[in-house]
């Protein structure tokens, strides 16, 4: 349903513009499309301060990524707010039409725009970009939960149903989930601006803020930009791939891939923070690291590793980690039975300068001698000279209950931001599992026209703890052909059972063999775990639904990984401190 409102032309500067903007790049197919439509877009905003939102907004969120700074508003509190304004039941009309669409924000659209309360609640007006960033700085500093819902209760009043949705998204910190990603958006900023591309990805690094990058671009002052020590930086990224499709392997070092988390550490000798992949600070989450660093006196320096929970010499299972994720002041029993260590593998600034486009073997050299002077943990590097070699320290690298190898191209400069080809990675999946597909969520871009995402549950019909027949375990996107996409899309016509916009929700009849990189306990879910990164393994045209498997089965294979016994690391050790085993 499109919603009729009050003002045209649509200013450019408004979260109306900015809402169309991002819902037709959603629509439309190809990169090259998408970044036309960012570019024609940013090209319109004349003020800097605009400009500078409007590229925040699409690739960043509410603020910017080094700002620290969130809305603070959770999604449960987002899905009461939006029941209550809709005057409907939470937990039987808005949770079914959530988990229909796949998504909070598109059910809260879709809600605004079909129920008769929401409508005449809502008299929608002309928004600015600059009204949008006040109302985050409100939500931000505001800490009582019913205060905040008054808040998005006014906001919403003013607002078509298009503009909630993305005024959702962009306060969720994360992707506008329109196919349209950083690397893209730098894209489209360079060519309304006329200016480098690579000039302006770096200047994002390191500034930390896409929005800042957009307005010296837009002047063309890019080589003003400086990095400032305490900023986090976009991190390189790996490629997953198979071993055996490298032809040759002797450009590349292998290293394990660790069962923990991403981390980069930033510090001067006396200060020292942490920032989680995500760019947010975690410094207060892991004391104790801040603590070691400290006492080492180093020169002004940032280095990218991973922070694993090690005990009894040995790196202990993720599910332990994320007992201390989140925690912002751990207390001493936690400290105690969680204790962690930060492992580095890489350094990205050392002695006032950027490193970034040394190569790999170059900076291999700076942060040995770093880490060896100062008892830094760092990893180990073994040069691989055949696949039968590589296989081994694989299996290895399994053995120390780590999730496979990272392999890395001798002569790579540090790719920040990217996902490129110079840092592989060889993961054995965690397992698999037979599911049934129950909604099928429509494509976008290239996949427009299709129905391409698909929830999928796990069994409980013989459950005493639950009363339906399938509860959804994940959600999965790829891992199958076009032709088998254009089989299922036939396939399903004949199991709907209902609609919710553009997604279907379907009776039990097709069974799909997930694969996935592990199992999470998540207790916000119905199942209670959830799959890690799942995708489909295989069509099993040749299954029912009463042969799949059951949340025994999942709950049976998540107790088995985190009992399973681990390699201690001084007999083949993964990572050193100062040149000795651990």
């Amino acid at each position: 349903m499109t919603e009729n409102v009050p003002y045209n032309p649509v200013p450019p500067n408004s979260l109306r513009a900015f809402a169309e903007t991002a819902q037709k790049i959603g629509e439309t197919r190809g990169t090259l499309a998408k970044i036309a439509i960012a570019r024609d877009y940013l090209a319109t905003l004349d003020n800097e301060r605009d400009l500078e939102l409007a590229a925040q907004f699409l690739g960043e969120g509410a603020f910017s990524q080094i700002s620290g700074r969130r809305t603070s508003v959770g999604h449960r509190t987002i899905g009461v707010c939006a029941a209550e304004f809709c005057e409907i039941d939470y937990e039987r009309v808005f949770k079914p039409c959530r988990t229909a669409t796949g998504s909070s924000s598109e059910a809260i659209q879709k809600l605004m725009e079909n129920m008769p309360d929401a409508q005449t609640k809502r008299h929608p007006r002309s928004v600015s970009l600059r009204e949008v960033q006040q109302w985050f700085e409100d939500l931000a500093n505001t800490s009582e939960r019913e205060k905040k819902n008054i808040l998005l209760k006014a906001i919403w009043k003013q607002l078509t149903g298009l503009e909630i949705k993305y005024l959702l998204r962009v306060m969720s910190q994360g992707s506008l989930r329109i196919g349209f990603e950083s690397r893209s958006i730098v894209q489209a900023i360079a060519r309304a601006f006329d200016e480098d591309a690579d000039q302006i990805r770096y200047v994002h690094m390191i500034s930390g803020s896409l929005g800042r990058a957009a307005v010296l671009a837009s002047k063309h002052n890019l080589e003003t930009a400086k990095f400032r020590l305490f900023h986090p930086l976009s991190f390189m990224l790996a490629t997953p791939i198979e071993s055996r499709s490298l032809d040759d392997l002797s450009d590349y070092v292998a290293e394990e891939k660790f069962d923990g988390m991403r981390c980069q550490l930033h510090t001067d000798g006396l200060k020292t923070k942490l920032f989680s992949r995500d760019l947010n600070d975690i410094t207060r989450s892991f004391p104790e690291v801040g603590q070691f660093f400290q006492k080492r006196k180093l020169p002004p320096v940032v280095l990218d590793g991973e922070i694993c929970v090690y005990r009894d010499q040995k790196i202990q299972p993720f599910q332990q980690l994320q007992k201390r994720m989140g925690i912002k002041k751990p207390s001493e029993k936690i400290l105690s039975k969680y204790p962690v260590l930060f492992i580095t593998y890489d350094i990205l600034f050392k002695d006032k300068e950027t490193v970034f486009d040394l190569s790999l073997t170059e900076r291999r050299s700076l942060l040995v001698s770093l880490c060896d002077q100062h008892n830094i943990p760092y990893t180990n590097q073994f040069d691989v000279d055949d696949f039968d070699e590589l296989d081994h320290l694989f299996k290895r690298a399994i053995a120390h209950g780590n999730e496979g190898l990272m392999i890395k191209h001798k002569d790579s400069t540090y790719e920040y931001g990217q996902r490129g080809k110079s840092w592989l990675k060889v993961k054995k999946p965690g397992g698999s599992l037979d599911t049934v597909i129950m909604y099928a969520h429509a494509g976008s871009g290239k996949r427009g026209g299709y129905y391409s995402d698909f929830t999928l549950g796990i069994r409980v019909d013989d459950d005493e703890r639950y009363e339906e027949q399938f509860i959804p375990i994940g959600k999965a996107y790829g891992g199958y052909t076009d032709e088998e996409m254009k089989r299922l899309n036939t396939q399903i016509r004949g199991l709907i059972v209902d609609r919710y916009g553009t997604t279907l929700a379907l009776r039990p009849g097709i069974v799909v063999e997930v694969e996935f990189d592990e199992i999470q306990a998540n207790k916000r879910t119905k199942a209670k775990y959830t799959l890690r990164l799942p995708r489909f393994k295989a069509i099993r045209w040749d299954l029912n639904p009463s042969d799949t498997d059951t949340l025994a089965d999942v709950e049976r294979l998540y107790q088995e990984k985190q009992q399973a016994d681990r390699l201690e690391q001084h007999e083949h050790p993964s990572f050193f401190i100062a040149g000795r085993d651990l």
